[in-house]
């Protein structure tokens, strides 16, 4: 089971700063996305599916084959911003794919079920 790195308590601060205003500086949007891509891999523990916002970070989440080495067969590639437009619910996954804003390959890589994880206050 992952464990976390950055507490609740400022995760989700940083979270509710983009909220408030997606403008936020860099430091707090690292920390709204880190925080973020450490709640998926709670909430959908394996690693068959690697999601990446480049440039913050990148998880292995989903059950399924697991993959080791090279390029992973199901992966999720997204902007910050449309990263965490998806985690309040202010985009539905159904909508990125339409609007081109997420690349997604591979059977598993669709996130639908495990999105938004938090919820906008």
């Amino acid at each position: 089971m992952p464990t976390r790195k950055i507490d609740a308590e400022r995760g989700r601060a940083a979270v509710l700063a983009w909220c408030a205003d997606p403008t936020v500086g860099r430091a707090v949007l690292a920390m709204a996305v880190r925080f973020s891509l450490q709640e998926l891999a709670l909430q959908a523990p394996g690693r068959s599916v690697e999601v990446r916002v480049p440039p913050y970070g990148a998880v292995q989440v989903v059950e399924g084959l697991t993959h080791r080495r090279g390029t992973p067969p199901n992966v999720v590639e997204l902007s910050p911003d449309s990263w965490m437009r998806l985690v309040v619910g202010d985009l539905t996954w159904a909508e990125a794919e339409t609007a081109g804003i997420v690349s997604a390959s591979g059977s598993r890589a669709d996130l639908s079920a495990y999105l938004p994880l938090l919820r906008r206050p």
